[in-house]
């Protein structure tokens, strides 16, 4: 047992500073993804690389999200809407194919562009219907195909953005906050199947990798947890001026890749 714990010990290549850091910013992207439903690698990710390379960051956090949406699959499930998952998961897993396959012949700085100014423009417009009386659009689930394909794409060939398509949608559906978060977990649950999957052939799940996702398990819950009961204690306008909110500070982030 001894030599199996200092094994691990020998394996494990970060320091403390490094696990405190890292550790704080999981707590807190986590509260924002149990408040908004989505966000925690939009959060994290850009602060981690300060602290941890990049290539342990991504594959970690996608672990960690993996982790808890196999939870929040199982505890929600009864608040999902499946009528609407029908469609979106067999079109995410193409999206995710399609994503891989396109990577290397798309000019993906213009794409990337073109998404951040989307999402940006639909945050405005969601802040412009809570503020100044804009009416107030809704979509088809006709939409849900090509919005399903187009967000697994985008998340597969620039690590993340594509998801923010799936929540525009969901918004314009009218979907209430806890269905929301029970129904894109599960949507994303099937997409990191795949993405996780792309991780591991490529090697980036070291035995250091893998005890740092353990360590910052605990972080996981309790943000989760704090950040549910936030959400659950504001109202269904003040959700959507939050979401509006995450949905710019995404762009932001896709914009700054």
């Amino acid at each position: 047992m001894t030599s199996f714990v200092e094994a691990l010990g020998t394996a494990f290549e970060y320091s403390a500073f490094q696990v405190l850091v890292s550790a704080l910013i999981v707590l807190g992207a986590f509260v924002v993804r149990g408040t908004s439903g989505f966000g925690a690698g939009m959060v994290a990710i850009p602060l981690l690389v300060f602290v941890i390379p990049i290539h342990a960051a991504v594959p970690m956090m996608g672990l960690l999200a993996f982790i808890l949406f196999i939870f929040l699959s199982i505890r929600d499930r009864n608040e999902v809407v499946w009528d609407e998952l029908r469609i979106l998961i067999p079109v995410t897993m193409l999206g995710v194919v399609a994503g891989a396959l396109l990577f290397k012949h798309l000019d993906s700085a213009v794409l990337l562009k073109l998404l951040a100014f989307f999402i940006m423009g639909f945050a405005a417009y969601i802040l412009a219907v809570q503020y100044f009386g804009m009416p107030q659009v809704r979509c088809s689930k006709r939409w849900a195909a090509p919005v399903g394909f187009l967000g697994a794409a985008g998340d597969t060939m620039f690590g993340g953005g594509g998801g923010t398509l799936v929540v525009i949608y969901m918004h314009m559906r009218g979907i209430g906050t806890v269905q929301f978060r029970a129904t894109v977990a599960v949507l994303w649950f099937f997409e990191m199947i795949a993405r996780l999957a792309g991780y591991a052939l490529s090697g980036y799940y070291t035995l250091s990798t893998l005890i740092f996702a353990a360590v910052m398990l605990p972080l996981v819950w309790a943000g989760t947890h704090l950040g549910e009961r936030i959400a659950n204690r504001i109202s269904h306008e003040t959700f959507s001026k939050l979401l509006a909110l995450m949905l710019f500070a995404s762009g932001v982030s896709v914009l700054a890749k």
